[in-house]
């Protein structure tokens, strides 16, 4: 199976819309916060982290580049305590920044782990940042994604800290529920003599994801939208 480039940039823009839009603040989550108590925090962030396609994309593309059940735990494990950090910390201190900003800088974490992936450090001749710390850091950009969304909802000050963390709680649990099909699909497709076409093509989409995101964020910025 070669990627075909064609096909690849259609599917892409057939989906980039549902990709940037499926995890945007809705009414009718405000509406779940307002009436549902600490557990509706929980309940909009699970399905949040499992419509938040950039975040999904990312630890694909993480999955990908790993090979042992330890080493995915202990990527994973870095990048949920940076997102963890910078989710609970911002929100609770009020740090916010344009979410089309924070986005784009997502999107390029998408765009980097597929090139990353497809040896683009080594083509350049240039030795690549170390994995694990790259992923506790786009960790913590992506927990500040997560954190512009929460401050989005009209969560007043009661129990400001506990709603916080009941949210987190719900990202983590979305996080863990999305994983295990690309765990799965990943390693079940290792056996198969077409994987590194596979990888090949799942790791360009990446990068054409990324790209595409990002033109997308950015033109939200700049059109004020």
């Amino acid at each position: 199976m070669k990627l075909d480039s064609k096909k690849a940039f259609t599917l892409l823009f057939l989906f980039l819309p549902i990709l940037s839009f499926a995890h945007d603040v809705t009414s009718a989550d405000q509406e779940i916060l307002r009436n549902g108590g600490l557990f509706a925090y929980i309940h909009v962030g699970a399905t949040h982290m499992l419509t938040g396609y950039d975040h999904l994309l990312f630890l694909a593309g993480v999955v990908f580049y790993l090979n042992g059940f330890k080493d995915i735990v202990k990527f994973i494990t870095a990048f949920t305590i940076g997102h963890c950090v910078t989710l609970i910390g911002a929100t609770y201190l009020g740090i916010t920044a344009n979410e089309h900003l924070v986005d784009a800088v997502i999107a390029l974490s998408v765009l980097y782990k597929g090139f990353e992936n497809l040896g683009g450090f080594e083509k350049l001749k240039v030795k690549s940042p170390n994995l694990l710390l790259m992923v506790l850091i786009f960790g913590l950009i992506h927990g500040f994604g997560l954190s512009t969304r929460l401050q989005s909802f009209e969560n007043g000050t009661e129990d400001l800290l506990a709603k916080i963390l009941c949210f987190n709680l719900g990202v983590e649990i979305g996080q863990i529920v999305a994983l295990i099909p690309i765990v799965f699909v990943i390693t079940f497709s290792r056996k198969k003599k077409q994987f590194p076409s596979f990888y090949k093509a799942v790791n360009w989409y990446l990068v054409l994801a990324g790209i595409g995101l990002f033109i997308m964020q950015m033109s939200g910025y700049f059109s004020g939208h």
